[in-house]
């Protein structure tokens, strides 16, 4: 049975991007970009709006605010490009143009149980805030990893992670710093009816 993984990296505040910020904000490391490069083989799952901003990254298209990409940002698109991608759309149309890419059409939260209960690998999403919520919600996630980096941009941050979210209860797992400064926690996630009744001391 696969194992899927939720992974954000955002700041500190919950943001996912910011406006004519560089990918990482910036503050990136050669601690982190080792960790980075050290990942199991993956297949990733994104919805269609993470598939035409990264797709276009891909084809050359340089993030607004920047003239060209800087070199760990490109190395990052093109491990994307080897990797292997599910992406989940109604609106895109066949055949996809960004290397080792697959359309699928159906429910995102049964293809995903599906998928999990016939494979063997990770599967982990990227981007694609509201597909990381529906999966959530449904209880198909295994690992939630979030690598927080040290800004806060409450004046240009975009893509609020966690509005419309459950309440989640969240077992740590794993945690670490890299580079003196980011700051990466994975836990175990489950879903709440309701917040419990008392916390454990």
């Amino acid at each position: 049975m696969s194992e899927l993984l939720v992974d954000f990296i955002t700041s500190l505040d919950g943001y996912a991007s910011g406006e004519e910020w560089p990918g990482f904000w910036g503050l990136e490391g050669p601690e982190y970009l080792a960790w980075l490069g050290e990942q199991p083989e993956v297949t990733y799952l994104m919805g269609a709006n993470t598939y035409r901003l990264m797709s276009g990254f891909a084809a050359g298209e340089v993030p607004d605010g920047q003239e060209e990409f800087r070199p760990e940002e490109e190395a990052s698109v093109d491990e994307l490009t080897q990797a292997s991608k599910v992406v989940f759309s109604s609106s895109l149309e066949e055949p996809l143009t960004w290397a080792n890419s697959r359309l699928v059409r159906d429910d995102a939260v049964e293809a995903v149980r599906a998928m999990k209960s016939s494979g063997s690998g990770l599967l982990s999403t990227i981007g694609s805030l509201s597909l990381c919520r529906s999966l959530l919600r449904a209880g198909l996630v295994d690992r939630f990893r979030v690598v927080m980096f040290p800004v806060i941009t409450g004046a240009t941050g975009a893509e609020r992670i966690y509005d419309g979210y459950p309440d989640v209860a969240l077992e740590m797992t794993e945690h670490r710093t890299f580079d003196g400064r980011i700051q990466l926690v994975e836990y175990k996630p489950h879903v709440l009816e309701h917040p419990p009744l008392a916390v454990p001391a």
